[in-house]
């Protein structure tokens, strides 16, 4: 079933919307594990700042190189969410995807959803707490080529948490429109009830077919969604 929208710009998250949410979880965080310590290793002489954090965040001033190692590693594995962890991950997944070790994932129906709406003059923006490089470098290495040229900005969490109103009120105000001018789309209920609290158009995408109960309009692929000319 179509569902109709007529936005200005149209807001974006990452991972379960427009890519697999196992691309992340089994192709980029299993290479950036077993590239890490040679990565660490081969950079030491440059990553000295990365190290200075890693030490204060740990409270161990002592911690040597492959103490920084280990402690990288299991941040990996409990999946935490760090600043110094991130940055090492994105700088190993640019080696990657520029090796050609893997391309980006991206659904084919968003990914010709996505020029389309760029053909027809619509602003496309993404949200997602994976770096603005981060996500770069999925958009512009994918298995459907670069999507960097249609994409007219990104945002990461450093704009604010994806679950607070108030980020997607900051993003409104950066793109220079009304809330209500502007659609957003995720997999995740909580964001999407934080985008219509901000007063965006919304949908959640449910790729999975859950039969989600939520309170605003559910598909299931890019195609059920029908953009419209905005009233101006």
């Amino acid at each position: 079933m179509s569902i109709t929208f007529s936005p200005r710009a149209i807001v974006m998250d990452i991972e379960g919307t427009i890519s697999s949410l196992t691309f992340v979880k089994d192709v980029l965080f299993p290479y950036a594990r077993q590239h890490i310590a040679a990565y660490v290793r081969d950079n030491a002489a440059t990553l000295e700042p990365l190290f200075a954090d890693i030490r204060q965040i740990e409270g161990k001033p002592e911690l040597d190189i492959e103490g920084i190692i280990t402690t990288l590693i299991g941040w990996i594995d409990a999946d935490r969410k760090i600043t110094p962890l991130k940055e090492l991950q994105g700088r190993i997944w640019k080696t990657g995807f520029e090796q050609q070790a893997f391309k980006g994932h991206i659904y084919a129906d968003a990914a010709e959803r996505l020029r389309a709406w760029h053909a027809a003059g619509i602003p496309l923006y993404i949200y997602s707490s994976g770096s603005v490089a981060a996500q770069k470098l999925l958009f512009g290495f994918s298995e459907y080529g670069d999507f960097t040229t249609i994409l007219s900005g990104y945002f990461d969490t450093t704009t604010g948490p994806k679950l607070e109103a108030a980020s997607y009120t900051l993003i409104a105000q950066k793109l220079a429109l009304p809330p209500a001018d502007i659609l957003f789309l995720s997999d995740h209920a909580g964001e999407v009830t934080a985008a219509r609290a901000a007063g965006y158009q919304v949908a959640l995408l449910d790729r999975e077919c859950t039969g989600a109960q939520v309170p605003f309009p559910v598909a299931t692929t890019f195609t059920d969604l029908e953009i419209g000319v905005p009233v101006t």
